[in-house]
């Protein structure tokens, strides 16, 4: 028997543009699943060197990896599959992966890069050939589909990294905008910074005192000198087209 996940949001493809939604909205309070079939085309970069934050540049799979390690610490769940086919039901989506699994969610952002075959049985979903496949959307991400987003470069936007990673967040403020809920801030401020002014808390702020600050700083520390002490331990793959039969 065929078991259905239900989610609020199912986001299809593990890269940047997938995992920087999905930190989003699971901060956001959503319950958010990634299903990432393993082909994130910056898993073959040398080594990144234009992502902000990082003077000397960054492993591209190290920083893969980190972003969805902080999208599992958001609460996100990330699932290995293959994502088959997408249908739309009267009140939202039901995805298929290739292994015959099947995620319910109110909302699909879809950011597999240029693969579009599994929204084939979705009416209003505009596709774009240029050589390779686009999804056609508005300046935010909407398709013209209710509750269906795209991010990335599935979206049209270009190659860099960090380009699509802000587009995955731009794309999760959408959703989030369209679900008809208050602006998430996504800021963590100093105890006292709003309420001595006699203010509440605007949607996703939060204060800490200075020891939850030093121990925030502390944690955050010692996780980036965990993951950086040691060269990552998966080999840069090769272009498809140059890998042996």
């Amino acid at each position: 028997m065929t078991t259905t996940h239900e989610y609020d949001v199912v986001v299809v493809g593990g890269g940047v543009a997938g995992l920087s939604a999905a930190i989003f909205t699971a901060r956001a309070g959503l319950d958010t699943a990634v299903l990432d079939a393993g082909g994130s085309i910056l898993r073959r970069n040398a080594h990144l060197e234009n992502y902000p934050g990082f003077p000397a540049g960054i492993n591209a799979r190290l920083l893969l990896d980190m972003i969805a390690e902080q999208a599992q610490r958001a609460g996100c769940d990330r699932r290995d599959a293959t994502v088959a086919r997408l249908e739309r039901t009267g009140d939202g989506f039901i995805v298929e992966t290739a292994d015959g699994d099947t995620y319910a969610s109110e909302y699909v952002v879809a950011a597999t890069k240029n693969a579009t075959d599994y929204l084939s049985e979705v009416e209003g979903v505009g596709v774009i050939d240029r050589g390779k496949t686009f999804v056609d959307t508005d300046e935010r991400g909407r398709t013209g589909v209710d509750g269906l987003y795209a991010a990335g470069r599935l979206a049209e936007k270009p190659h860099q990294a960090i380009v699509n990673a802000g587009h995955g967040a731009e794309v999760a403020v959408t959703l989030l905008e369209d679900d008809d809920r208050p602006f998430y801030h996504d800021w963590v401020v100093p105890e006292g910074y709003f309420t001595d002014r006699s203010r509440d808390l605007p949607p996703g702020c939060e204060e800490i005192d200075e020891d939850e600050r030093r121990r925030r700083e502390d944690e955050s520390r010692s996780l980036l000198q965990e993951r950086l002490v040691e060269p990552h331990p998966t080999d840069q793959p090769t272009h498809p087209s140059l890998r042996e039969d």
